[in-house]
């Protein structure tokens, strides 16, 4: 068993609370991303987990076994740093056989785990090269086969992708997705970037100032977000918010008076809208001014105002700076949130 459990864990700096009584389980073989803005925590619990960073209070297990007071070298994790780590003097060979060598591990074994990591890796060409004859993409890939060869319980990996291009970001995403399947290992995955977290998550993990927001598939994050940040984070461009009065069973927003269902007997309600939901043909329309656009190719990112809200949608490339639009959405795709606390109606 390689799950690994939160139970009511925190972190505290002095008195500055950076992670507020969680609780996470993560399934034995599951591909969890943690994503949230930097200063978040995400990194500080990957830290904890790996036993880098003490809990101030709470429990962590792997497995079964409570890992509160285990070193990290006792903790049966691999640990893929940002910055590679690699030992610039060393051969791709002898960075891989690292950890091995440093664990007695017989030479015929060592041998045999390096080639079988260097093959599912596509780095056996490589391995009498040093780091700095590498690219940024084979670079990393040498930093998962130090992680691979030890055959950890959990993969733990911290923005493993931040360095690399934008090019090479996907094609390396794509990569770890693909190692996971082969391995069959937990693997714990922290980003800032949403679009990772969607494409890569079996679920995943939404913090924020060190608070778990929402914990679910990517596709329930993205179509059923339960708060304003969640909502505001996960999606690009972002979820448009509107701040709408409401009045005998109506919103009302800019030049906007529409029936909605569940609209709590408050003043105000933030109505939400994705971008590409802007464009629907539904019955609830809405006009506006072109402010600036983004040029996506095949479309546009077009940036205008409802009311006192900044918006976007995406529209044909054919619009302009100044130009009038008229959008309309479906009552379906419009999301609510209370306005005090952005929770979801």
């Amino acid at each position: 068993m390689s799950s690994v459990t939160l139970k009511n864990v925190s972190k505290k700096y002095d008195s500055k609370v950076v992670i507020d009584n969680i609780d996470l389980e993560i399934k034995d073989k599951e591909f969890v991303v943690l994503v949230g803005a930097s200063g978040c925590g995400k990194s500080t619990i990957l830290r904890m987990i790996a036993g880098l960073e003490e809990i101030t209070g709470g429990d962590i297990l792997i497995g079964d076994k409570k890992v509160n007071d285990i070193p990290p070298k006792d903790r049966d994790i691999a640990f893929v740093f940002q910055s590679y780590a690699l030992y610039p003097h060393m051969t791709v060979r002898e960075n891989i056989a690292f950890g091995l060598k440093m664990r007695k591990v017989p030479q015929t074994e060592i041998e045999k785990k390096v080639k079988e990591a260097a093959e599912i890796l596509n780095l056996t060409e490589y391995l009498d090269r040093k780091p700095k004859q590498l690219s940024g993409g084979q670079r990393q890939r040498v930093a998962l086969g130090r992680a691979i060869v030890r055959n950890p319980k959990v993969f733990l990996m911290d923005e493993p992708l931040s360095n690399l291009d934008a090019k090479l970001r996907v094609q390396m995403r794509a990569e770890i997705k693909k190692l996971h399947e082969k391995l069959q290992t937990t693997f714990i995955y922290v980003t800032h970037d949403q679009t990772e977290a969607l494409t890569m998550g079996d679920r995943i993990v939404v913090l924020d100032k060190g608070v778990i927001q929402q914990v679910d598939t990517p596709e329930e994050i993205y179509n059923n977000p339960s708060n304003t940040f969640v909502a505001g984070f996960v999606g690009s461009p972002q979820m448009n918010f509107i701040e709408a009065e409401v009045e005998d069973g109506f919103a009302k927003f800019a030049d906007v008076k529409v029936k909605l269902n569940n609209l709590p007997e408050k003043d105000k309600v933030i109505i939400g809208i994705r971008p590409e939901k802007a464009v629907c043909g539904g019955n609830i329309k809405f006009r506006s001014k072109v402010d600036m656009y983004e040029l996506l190719g095949s479309e546009k990112i077009v940036y205008f105002n409802i009311g006192n809200s900044k918006c976007s949608a995406k529209l044909p490339p054919d619009y302009q700076i100044g130009d009038e639009i008229e959008l309309s959405v479906k009552e379906e795709d419009i999301y609510l949130f209370d306005f005090e606390t952005g929770r979801r109606i």
